[in-house]
């Protein structure tokens, strides 16, 4: 089963190559251990065999005697494992250790006299492995005799000493290997550090509180930082070209739909009536279409990272536009001269000014606007919200009256939200009318939309 983890697989390789590497180093080392083991036996088998060479001897018949058996206990118990024989050439004379009883060794073929010993692997009469040595001397005068001296030792020894070797070493492997394994997964969380401090930052970038990813960074990871870089300069570069672009085509609309109002008072004026008010429908989607168009553009994501929007200036100027513009109602404000809100200042003004124009439309003498940790509130002492009507005011050109507006205003903040995924929500005021709520205090930040 595959994982898509990044960490997970590299774990897993880790380990997988920590456990191939222990189980060599494992079979390695036993392999050596027995190699050592049988040079010591070597070493044994050379003691003995030159020891032996020195105790043997040619009587006046010329035959073959031995002056004293080999100080080791071992050769004189049964089956010991330690086993020695000495015959001559011809085999007319063979001495052996009481070890044997009345079995014999293999001599092993070819023989040539001399200092040198030969190391053979042999059988042994009751089909045991034996570690044997064997060498050629001549014994007595001006006749000398041949003879063969053979060392053998029981291999069981080696392999009992190899198991248990063995069984110490895994269990001294298996805790290097849970160290190991340990120092892995915290090597794994420093290799990827980097990553997961890009992950975070990138979180920030989408959330509008930075524009680029720092640098430097390792060498690793620093082509996919300038790479995601050059990717934040072209997306701003664009959303600033489509801005321009939406606010181009609003003022080269403005002249056109301004002319066809007017065209529709003058056939107004002359009766026209129909003509007229069909002129006005056509204007007003158009009107529609391009404001909101506008603040779509607006919305756009123009991540401006750490950029903080002034809660009190925004409203005050949109306070004194509204009351230049004619609204009659009394604006109080309930704000903290330096709150401030991680949102864009042109965004805040279009939620905010749309929310207060709205509240000036039907107030009847008092808007209230509160602001409190990024939660804001606009409400009036209007009629208020009929039941069941909030559907069609949140929807595109939706109005509960007709005596001005596009009914586009709340569509435009419900799309603004949208980018910094927030909402508002309708309730019924203390003053009597409407009360329009929108948090803003865990807004994600402004972000591309299709």
């Amino acid at each position: 089963m595959r994982t898509r983890s990044l960490r997970l697989r590299l774990f897993l390789a880790g380990v997988a190559a920590i456990a191939a590497a222990l189980a060599l180093a494992g079979f390695v080392l036993v392999l050596l251990f027995e190699h050592h083991v049988e040079r010591t036996m070597d070493d044994d088998i050379e003691t003995y065999v030159r020891q032996l060479v020195s105790d043997l001897d040619v009587d006046a018949e010329g035959r073959l005697r031995i002056i004293t058996a080999t100080p080791d206990p071992r050769f004189a118990r049964f089956r010991s494992g330690f086993y020695w024989q000495a015959a001559s050439d011809d085999s007319r004379d063979v001495e052996r250790s009481a070890s044997l009883g009345e079995e014999a060794l293999d001599f092993p073929a070819g023989c040539e006299s001399g200092d040198r010993i030969f190391y053979h692997r042999l059988r042994g009469p009751w089909d045991n492995a034996l570690l044997g040595g064997q060498r050629c001397v001549a014994l007595g005068g001006a006749a000398p005799l041949r003879v063969r001296v053979l060392v053998a030792l029981d291999l069981a020894g080696v392999a009992r000493a190899r198991d248990a070797f063995a069984a110490e070493l895994v269990a001294a492997l298996f805790l290097i290997a849970v160290g190991l394994t340990f120092a892995t997964w915290i090597q794994v969380g420093l290799g990827l550090a980097p990553l997961a401090g890009l992950g975070v930052a990138v979180g920030e970038i989408a959330k509008g509180r930075r524009r680029r990813l720092d640098s430097p960074a390792p060498p690793e990871v620093q082509p996919l930082i300038d790479e995601v870089n050059g990717l934040l300069d072209e997306r701003d570069k664009e959303i600033a070209r489509a801005r321009n672009r939406a606010a181009d085509l609003a003022h080269g609309l403005k002249t056109p739909l301004t002319a066809l109002a007017a065209d529709a008072r003058l056939l107004r004026e002359k009766g026209e009536t129909e003509i007229a008010r069909s002129l006005d429908r056509i204007g007003d989607a158009m009107h529609r279409h391009v404001a909101r168009e506008l603040a779509r553009a607006r919305s756009r994501g123009l991540a401006r990272g750490g950029e903080q929007a002034p809660v009190a200036e925004v409203v005050d100027a949109l306070a004194r536009t509204l009351a230049s513009a004619g609204t009659t109602a009394a604006f109080e404000m309930r704000i903290a001269r330096d709150a401030r809100v991680a949102v864009d200042r042109v965004d805040l003004m279009e939620i905010l000014g749309n929310l207060m124009e709205n509240a000036s439309r039907h107030a009847r003498s008092r808007i209230r606007v509160s602001a409190v940790a990024g939660c804001f509130v606009v409400e009036d002492d209007g009629p208020g919200l009929p039941e069941g009507s909030e559907a069609l005011i949140r929807r595109r050109g939706g109005r509960l009256d007709e005596t001005g507006g596009a009914g586009l205003g709340l569509a435009i903040v419900q799309d603004v939200l949208d980018a910094y995924g927030a909402d508002m929500r309708f309730s019924r005021s203390d003053l009597g009318g409407l009360r329009v709520e929108v948090d803003l205090s865990g807004a994600t930040g402004p972000q591309t939309t299709a």
